[in-house]
């Protein structure tokens, strides 16, 4: 009995061996998409731009900055993962894409790219209007009044390459030149060359009108004529045959071009402009002007309370136009914006937003309080996912509005921003115009994080406030727009408050509190 039972023993074993050889590990290696979560490097003009879904990093260089010597001062991707590059030592050439990969289970190639502005200009007293450079030509052209000499003109400024690390050959620096023929120069900066010619046409267009935006109040005019001579604009309704001149105060000139802003307009009316030049007149160019159009809410007397704990900041039959961080918030505790009576006329609701801890037994993160045009899209773990911005097509010159801060020392900080550990919370309220063809994602997960960036070429316009201190009570305010080109149309806006300006790195002061209130978008100057 005893050997059978060893026996049977024995064939058991055998049989889980043999079965144990056949069974495969179908269980997947988990998931985790590497990131590059900072990197800089010397001469980096502002904070690089990461797009974690892209996968791509971009460095934003200065133009004395040789592009296929860059040195990285910081390099930091996901915890645990392998890097193909050792960024840090070494110099990297980043005039085309470096790709580099992060291994952690699964292989992510990323993209490292350099943007590299240089500051070019060419220009000779009394030319009329700009002078064009031709980057992928090498030229550069510009036009004179015919009455000049070509053979005896004076070169007012010149920049072809990078400051202070660019030759010419033969050298050309302010003073008397012959440009009866086209010039030839050799431009030389670290180990590039490059051949450009310099090309001065004469012309008997003294004064041209080369651009007109009408936006709805106000109309932007550009011009070219002589420098130096009385150049300006006029216009005039066009059901009207009086020309109004534009006052001198309102005309910005630029060796000979000069542009100008005619406000106090009638919107969706035909209006006629002209460029001058003393007793010459340009050509005329007509243009209407468009409509305006009211922020939704903007007194913030709209609210409704989702599920008993969730403030939301628009009628609960209506449509929303502003979003809060709420929804976040209530995961872990109550909402952080909420309506008040306090209100700057007595009257009416206002929206108050409030820095503050908010978790479970002492677990969780802090949530700076936050109304923004756009919406709440869905929590990642402790983290928010937004889409910003608003359809949009108006431009508007400033916004107005009411705000009532109080600050309290920053008390909870991110890796990020030791540094701001004890010193006063700042409140942040800004607009922007941009040209996105969707809303902007706002990831605030540091292992994906994407935020806004002011300086994306997709920003038409910006401005902002910001207060480190307690203003202790409402107090009026109206932030200009500073557009980066006249003749872009907007598709989105962007109005963000925060009670923490650095609250998207979840660091702020607990009890820094924001009122803000009846919001208004100026049209006119």
């Amino acid at each position: 009995m005893r050997n059978i039972n060893q026996l049977s023993y024995t064939i058991l074993v055998a049989v889980g061996l043999l079965m144990s050889g056949c069974i495969k590990n179908d269980l997947p290696y988990p998931k985790i998409q590497q990131n590059i979560l900072s990197i800089a490097a010397d001469g980096q003009l502002s904070a690089a731009t990461i797009d974690t879904k892209a996968l791509t990093a971009e460095i934003h260089l200065a133009e004395n900055v040789n592009i296929k010597q860059v040195s990285f001062t910081d390099y930091t991707y996901t915890e645990g993962a392998e890097s193909s590059l050792n960024l840090l030592e070494g110099t990297y050439n980043l005039s085309s894409p470096l790709k580099v990969n992060l291994s952690l289970y699964q292989s992510y190639e990323w993209t490292i790219t350099a943007t590299q502005s240089i500051e070019r200009y060419f220009t000779i007293a009394g030319q009329i209007g700009e002078t064009t450079i031709d980057l992928v030509g090498r030229r550069v052209v510009l036009s004179v009044p015919n009455n000049l000499e070509k053979e005896s003109l004076e070169v007012t400024s010149i920049k072809l390459g990078p400051a202070d690390v660019t030759t010419l050959t033969p050298a050309i620096e302010p003073g008397i030149y012959d440009f009866s023929e086209p010039v030839s120069v050799k431009v030389s900066y670290f180990d590039v060359e490059e051949d450009w010619t310099i090309y001065v046409d004469t012309t008997n267009a003294i004064v041209t009108t080369t651009q007109a935006d009408a936006w709805a109040q106000v109309i932007w005019a550009y011009g070219a004529a002589p420098e130096g001579a009385d150049n300006g604009f006029q216009y005039r309704k066009a059901t009207s045959s009086q020309w109004i001149d534009v006052p001198a105060e309102n005309v910005t000139h630029n060796a000979g071009a000069f542009y100008a802003y005619i406000p106090h307009l009638d919107t969706m009316t035909e209006y006629v402009v002209r460029a001058v030049s003393g007793e010459n007149i340009g050509n005329e160019i007509a243009v209407t002007t468009e409509f305006t159009l009211d922020l939704p809410n903007a007194s913030f007397d709209d609210w409704w309370l989702k599920d008993d704990k969730i403030w939301c900041p628009w009628a609960q039959t209506g449509e929303s136009f502003w979003d809060t961080g709420n929804t976040g918030a209530a995961t872990l505790g109550q909402s952080n914006v909420v309506p008040s009576d306090n209100t700057p006329k007595g009257k009416g609701k206002s929206a108050m937003l409030e820095t503050k801890f908010v978790g479970i037994a002492g677990v969780g993160k802090l949530a700076a309080g936050s109304v923004y045009s756009g919406s709440f899209k869905k929590v990642d773990g402790t983290n928010g996912i937004l889409d910003y911005g608003r359809p949009w097509t108006a431009r508007p010159v400033s916004l107005r509005g009411y705000y009532n801060y109080t600050t309290a020392p920053i008390n909870y900080v991110s890796e990020e921003t030791q540094h701001l550990l004890g010193v006063p919370d700042t409140c942040s309220i800004y607009v922007a115009l941009a040209d996105w063809t969707a809303p902007y994602e706002i990831r605030t997960n540091p292992k994906n994080r994407q935020l806004f960036d002011v300086n994306s070429p997709s920003i038409i316009a910006y401005g902002e406030l910001r207060s480190g201190t307690s203003t202790g009570g409402w107090q009026e305010f109206e932030i200009p727009l500073q557009y980066r080109a006249t003749n872009r149309r907007p598709s989105y806006i962007v109005i963000s408050c925060a009670a923490s300006r650095y609250g998207d790195f979840f660091t702020g002061g607990a009890g820094a509190v924001l009122y803000v209130d009846d919001f208004v978008l100026e049209y006119d100057y």
